[in-house]
């Protein structure tokens, strides 16, 4: 009796929080406000002993207070407790239809309001998540309590003669392995999850199915089930080895104006159980499953201490789990958390992990707010009559006080030179005719209902006037703008033209300059020769002492006219050397090629290692060299070369210089 008592004060306080939800969902909307706040709400289960442990005599770590409270004992100190408080608890003994009733039944009537909610099931594997979710032919769980609730909401509020039409549509999938699978195709593949414009998520290629009755969800629910993927681990023969979601669409159609529409999601998810291998003894396959489970449980705990911390960045994306529930945690849902935990002490880290994920997600703030929309399409073509587009006053001024006192509807609307005069009004109803079907029509709604504003259309005399004045205005003012823009396009032609005149009478009065060619001096070379040679040439009869001598030379240059070239006298020198310089110079450097050793030959100019080791090679091979020429049989040394050879050394050596071997 004491248990029941505040079962009911917490379903009454949950409907009066549903209830005024929905009242400031429709103050928010006229206002433009931001919608208001709706914490995630955490309900925990406790589930009782399985049949293994259930006739010993162990204690359960866990022990229940109140319906919101419990305590955990300490695992470093027993004689010590931890307390949590949440939503709702659950103990050992509640049954299916306490759970939906106290915690997922309340939020069904946000969906008929156009708004999202979200129920998800988390714990430790073997918590009993999907027993919550899914129950069993005798106790049916969360998922078909739901649905049949949901189904006949659909079938009143969707009745004949009620403002509404409403169609109801599931999808079922997996994420298994961070791929996300349609249950009820599974040939379709990995999907995609995507978000549109107005920041919905959304899975392009999802199967949809239409479903009217209890029978058509368990037609299509049944089968899709069975292709969810589950194994076999040490502490569940049947552990589920991905996270299940049950999407339920609610759109809803007006049927009479102003048309508008309404959409409400409904998020049905089975989470798989965070895992410790060691005790699971998964291998292989198994393994990997468990750790793609794991670190999508991760980066959901993530999502919500970034949430409690007001992080700019939440990491949504790190996950294919948490991007489809991003509605669901910080988003635009009414959330319910159920923390399914064991008693056993086995799994007591476990329980607390849970219990502290579980406290962490009552402080994530949702904004929910109701999808709505018009239906634009469905307003049909409205034709005008001259007096509706013009109004009674312009009527009067336009066909005159007797007409208007006959009353005929004919005559109104006959004279054509009239509307011609008209012609600004004319104009801004045929800028866009669509839109001015849509505003006449909702004038005409308005006068039906009984309206106080001002109609759309029936704009004063005085105000029309302004507008026909201002158009005029505008018109003309571009009208003298195309005017003047053709004027200075013409002026331009003109300048254009006149330039390519004056180019062309400029061209033929230039006389074209002759070209000038340049030739180039030749470089002025001198040879200093050691004073030592100079006196003994001076000293012997017959030497020839004048090494370098001048000689004049003349060069033609053309002047600006090129008939009359002029000729200008240069001085140049060129070198002259005596013969018995010459050849002296020719045997001592025989000499050397034939005694000299390789360091000795680098000593003369144009002669480096290589060709130095190649004469030497050459020598040992063939004998001494008779000529200077012979270097020609050298591999690598040519007739040219030997000649830049001699008159770069021969001076040197003739003067004395370093030439024989050292």
């Amino acid at each position: 009796m004491d248990a029941a008592g505040p079962a009911r004060l917490r379903r009454r306080d949950m409907a009066a929080a549903t209830s005024g939800a929905g009242r400031c969902r429709l103050s928010k909307v006229g206002a433009s406000r931001r919608p208001p706040p709706a914490r995630v709400r955490v309900a925990v289960r406790l589930r009782p002993f399985v049949d293994g442990t259930a006739g010993t005599s162990e204690t359960p770590c866990v022990r229940g207070i109140d319906s919101c409270s419990l305590e955990v004992a300490n695992w470093r100190n027993y004689q010590e407790t931890l307390k949590y408080q949440f939503d709702a608890f659950y103990g050992e003994r509640s049954s299916q239809q306490d759970i939906y009733a106290g915690s997922v039944q309340p939020i069904l009537r946000h969906l008929l309001e156009g708004q999202n909610a979200s129920v998800l099931a988390y714990g430790p594997t073997g918590a009993g998540k999907t027993h919550t979710m899914l129950g069993s032919p005798e106790q049916p769980g969360v998922i078909p309590r739901a649905l049949m609730d949901l189904l006949q909401l659909t079938r009143e509020e969707g009745a004949e003669g009620r403002p509404w039409a409403l169609s109801v549509t599931m999808s079922y999938l997996e994420i298994y392995q961070e791929k996300v699978l349609d249950l009820l195709d599974p040939a379709s593949g990995d999907l995609v999850i995507r978000e549109d414009c107005r920041g919905n998520i959304l899975i392009p290629g999802l199967t949809q199915k239409p479903i009217a009755s209890f029978a058509d969800f368990e037609r299509h629910f049944l089968p899709a089930s069975g292709n969810r993927t589950v194994g076999a681990t040490r502490l569940n023969q049947r552990s589920s080895r991905s996270h299940a979601v049950l999407l339920v669409k609610v759109d809803q159609r007006e049927r009479l104006a102003p048309f508008r529409q309404r959409e409400g999601k409904l998020y049905l998810i089975d989470l798989a159980g965070s895992e410790d291998n060691r005790r699971t003894g998964n291998q292989g396959l198994r393994l990997k499953e468990s750790g793609a489970i794991n670190s999508s449980l991760f980066v959901l705990g993530k999502v919500v201490d970034a949430l409690n911390q007001g992080l700019p960045r939440v990491p949504y994306r790190d996950s294919k789990l948490t991007r489809l529930l991003q509605d669901s945690l910080g988003g635009s849902a009414h959330s319910i958390l159920i923390a399914n935990i064991a008693p056993e002490r086995r799994f007591y880290l476990d329980t607390v992990s849970a219990l502290n994920f579980a406290a962490r997600s009552k402080e994530v703030i949702n904004r929910p707010f109701t999808n709505e929309s018009l239906q634009l399409h469905v307003l049909a073509p409205v034709k005008l009559s001259q007096k509706e587009l013009l109004g009674p006053s312009e009527v009067k001024r336009v066909h005159g006080p007797d007409e208007e006192e006959i009353g005929s509807p004919e005559p109104a609307a006959a004279p054509a030179p009239a509307s011609q005069k008209l012609s600004s009004l004319q104009k801004l109803s045929s800028m866009d005719p669509a839109m001015l079907e849509r505003l006449l029509n909702l004038d005409r709604l308005l006068d039906s209902q009984g309206s106080q504003g001002t109609p759309l259309l029936s704009t004063p005399r005085r105000e029309r006037m302004v507008l026909i004045k201002t158009v005029e205005e505008k018109d003309l003012e571009i009208e003298r703008l195309k005017m003047k823009q053709k004027e200075l396009e013409a002026k331009v032609l003109a300048q254009e033209a006149s330039k390519e005149e004056k180019e062309n009478c400029s061209l033929t009065m230039l006389r074209p300059l002759p070209r000038r060619t340049v030739t180039a001096k030749p470089l002025k070379k001198a040879v200093v020769m050691p004073l030592q040679l100079i006196q003994e040439q001076a000293a012997s009869p017959n030497a020839e002492i004048h090494i370098l001598k001048k000689r004049s030379q003349k060069r033609k240059l053309e002047s600006l006219d090129a008939s009359e070239p002029e000729e200008k006298e240069e001085d140049c020198w060129e070198l002259q050397i005596s013969p018995e310089l010459l050849a002296l110079g020719r045997q001592k450097i025989l000499d050397l090629l034939n005694k000299g050793s390789a360091r000795d030959l680098r000593s003369l100019q144009r002669i480096g290692q290589k060709r130095a080791q190649l004469i030497v090679g050459w020598r040992e091979l063939h004998g001494p060299f008779s000529q200077v020429e012979d270097l020609e049989r050298v591999e690598g040394i040519s007739g040219k070369q030997i000649e830049s050879f001699l008159k770069a050394n021969i001076l040197g050596l003739a003067a004395g210089q370093r030439c024989g071997p050292s």
